[in-house]
């Protein structure tokens, strides 16, 4: 166990790194520890993703973000976030996954599956990209499936179905088909979901109109063996033969953890943590939020851009109590 510090950060996205950049700026003894690598989110994007987002608001430190594109790439962001951790020499503790949070007389000691620390504050900020909403079908268990698209090269002339409507489904979609896989997409509403990204809705909607990729709407995945899925359609259940399996069915922030933290959440099915909107200190003195994790189930609500502030609200509100 090390001295005591002032703070320590559990996430090593973007707005733990602003939260870290704060704390330096403040002269906080602090630490981020991060169970993956720097920024593990953006690292497990697809390859071939870009940002909805314009770089400038994807900036944090005041430390530009010069783009090639009108919207930034995953490769971009990951050079960029790197470059802002060595020009502010952060102190990172990389794969180092917390596994608890102890009161202590005075603080808490934070348990890592390295060791154990003492501080004064805590800040979480763990997104919500680790834990994908499962299917709960059988075969789910099987090798074909994933709930994390990466490259499309992978699947060139391959049959692929992807599942869901959202820009991660979208994008699989069609880099996929565009490297000779033979795609299917189940989509559980109407349509293609509202929230693509407008230059790439009308793609995916043509290419479906032409029949380039099958659609099945208002359809679900009711199960999956080695070389066929199951599909319950309007029209009675269908199967089509199948290599792989995208289920791109979206995921959702740790919640159990801020729990057992002894953190509140609202009884509604948002589940959104108690914390002050003006501090962002939670129901348990010396502990915060920032980011996405706020907002709880909502996970469109808050994103890089919006929630750069929460660094300033939260160090601001330590440098005075401490």
């Amino acid at each position: 166990m090390e001295e005591s510090l002032d703070l320590i950060i559990i996430g090593g996205g973007p707005i733990g790194l602003a939260c870290a950049l704060e704390a330096k700026s403040n002269q906080l003894n602090y630490i981020i520890l991060e169970k993956g690598c720097l920024v593990n989110s953006l690292y497990n994007y697809p390859v071939n993703m870009n940002f909805f987002s314009t770089s400038e608001r994807l900036e944090i430190g005041g430390v530009p973000f010069v783009s090639n594109n009108p919207k930034p790439t995953r490769n971009e962001s990951l050079e960029y976030y790197r470059r802002v951790a060595i020009s502010y020499s952060l102190n990172l503790h990389l794969f180092e996954a917390v596994t608890d949070i102890k009161k202590k007389s005075e603080g808490y000691e934070v348990v890592t599956i390295k060791q154990s620390y003492v501080t004064s504050n805590i800040i979480i900020a763990t997104g919500f990209y680790d834990i994908p909403f499962l299917l709960n079908v059988p075969g789910e268990e099987l090798s074909k499936v994933t709930h994390y698209y990466k490259d499309p090269h992978f699947y060139a002339f391959e049959k692929v179905l992807v599942t869901g409507a959202s820009n991660s489904a979208v994008d699989a979609a069609l880099e996929t088909w565009r490297k000779g896989a033979e795609v299917t997409m189940v989509i559980r509403n109407s349509e293609i979901g509202s929230r693509v990204k407008y230059w790439v809705k009308p793609d995916i909607e043509n290419r479906i109109k032409e029949g380039s990729i099958k659609a099945y709407y208002n359809s679900t995945i009711v199960a999956i063996s080695e070389k066929e899925v199951d599909i319950n359609t309007p029209t009675g259940i269908v199967t089509i033969a199948n290599d792989w399996v995208i289920a791109m069915t979206g995921y959702q922030p740790d919640l159990s953890f801020l729990q057992k933290t002894g953190i509140q959440l609202s009884a509604d099915e948002i589940r959104k943590p108690v914390y002050d909107e003006g501090t962002h200190e939670t129901n348990i003195k010396g502990i915060y939020l920032a980011g996405v994790i706020c907002g709880g189930m909502n996970t469109h609500s808050l994103f890089i851009e919006n929630s750069r502030e929460h660094a300033s609200k939260i160090i601001t509100h330590i440098r005075k109590v401490i």
